[in-house]
C-alpha cells in the first residue's frame, strides 16, 4: 500500500450542482490585478482573479479525469497533495537529486510550505458556501501543484518567473486568470525596468512549453518525486526556458536584480 494513501470517501458525488456557475468579468479582474501589484505577495487577489476570468471548461475537464479509472486512482493514492508535500522527512528519504530533494530544497529556501498556499485559499473563501464532492479535490490539485511546477520548469519566485509559471499553467488549465495576470504582470517589468530584457518572449516561451507537458494536477506525484530532476523533466517533456534565463542575464549585466527588479531589497 501507498505510504502516502489516505481515505477519500467514495459516496461523494461528483459535482455539487448547487455551485454557482462564475462568469467572466473583466472589470473586477482588472481592479484585483491593481491591487497585486501593490504587493506580489497578496496571494488573495490572485484568487480573486481567478474567480473573476474562470475557466469555462473546467467542469468538463474534471469529470472526465474523475469518471477515469487513472483519476480514481490517483484521488485514492493521494487524498491531500498538502500532506505528502510537506512531509519533508518523507521526502528526505527519497534519492538524492530527486524532485522531492529539489522541491524541499526550494520550498525551505523560499520559507514556503503547501499548508501555507491552503491557509491563503481559506482565508479568500472564509464565509463562502463549502461544497463537498470529488470536484472540489480536482479543484484543490490545480492550486496544490503550483509550486511544484517551479522546481519541474526552473522558473523562479521573481515577478517574471511567476509570469512564465502563469503562462505554462494556462496551457495545461486554460483559465484566462493565467494569461491576464502572466502578461499583465509582463507589460509591468518592462515599464518599471527598459531594457532589452526578452520579457515578453518569455512568458510566451512558457505558454509554449506548456503545452508539451501533460497535465500535472491529473499525474500522480507520488510516481514524480522520487525520479531524478531531469528524468522527471523527460518524463513530463518538460523542456529549458531560454529567454527567462536571457532576461535575467541582461538584468544582472545592467546591475539589477532579477529579484528585486525595483530596488527594494537594496534601498532598505
Amino acid at each position: 500500500m501507498n505510504a502516502f494513501a489516505g481515505t477519500l470517501s467514495a459516496d461523494l458525488p461528483l459535482y455539487d450542482e448547487r455551485r454557482p456557475v462564475l462568469t467572466l468579468q473583466p472589470r473586477k479582474a482588472l481592479h484585483h490585478f491593481r491591487e497585486l501589484l501593490k504587493d506580489k505577495e497578496r496571494t488573495e487577489e490572485v484568487f480573486a482573479i481567478f474567480e473573476a476570468l474562470p475557466w469555462q471548461g473546467l467542469r468538463a475537464s474534471a469529470e472526465r479525469y474523475l469518471r477515469s479509472e487513472v483519476g480514481q486512482s490517483v484521488r485514492a493514492r493521494e487524498p491531500s497533495l498538502p500532506t505528502i508535500l510537506d512531509d519533508h522527512d518523507a521526502l528526505r528519504r527519497m534519492p538524492a537529486g530527486s524532485v522531492a530533494h529539489a522541491y524541499c530544497d526550494f520550498m525551505e529556501h523560499e520559507g514556503l510550505t503547501a499548508a501555507g498556499l491552503v491557509a491563503e485559499f481559506d482565508k479568500f473563501a472564509e464565509g463562502r458556501p463549502r461544497f463537498q464532492d470529488q470536484f472540489l479535490w480536482y479543484l484543490n490539485r490545480m492550486r496544490d501543484v503550483h509550486d511544484l511546477l517551479h522546481v519541474l520548469t526552473g522558473y523562479g519566485r521573481d515577478a517574471l518567473g511567476e509570469a512564465c509559471v502563469l503562462a505554462f499553467t494556462y496551457s495545461q488549465q486554460p483559465s484566462p486568470a493565467h494569461l491576464f495576470i502572466g502578461y499583465m504582470a509582463g507589460l509591468n517589468i518592462r515599464k518599471q525596468v527598459k531594457s532589452s530584457a526578452p520579457v515578453l518572449r518569455a512568458i510566451r516561451e512558457g505558454q509554449r512549453l506548456g503545452k508539451a507537458c501533460p497535465r500535472l494536477c491529473e499525474q500522480a506525484i507520488t510516481d514524480i518525486l522520487p525520479l531524478g530532476l531531469d528524468e522527471a523533466r523527460r518524463h513530463l517533456n518538460i523542456t529549458p526556458a531560454v529567454h527567462y534565463h536571457q532576461a535575467h542575464a541582461v538584468w544582472k549585466a545592467m546591475g539589477v536584480d532579477p529579484y528585486d527588479l525595483l530596488g527594494k531589497k537594496k534601498a532598505a
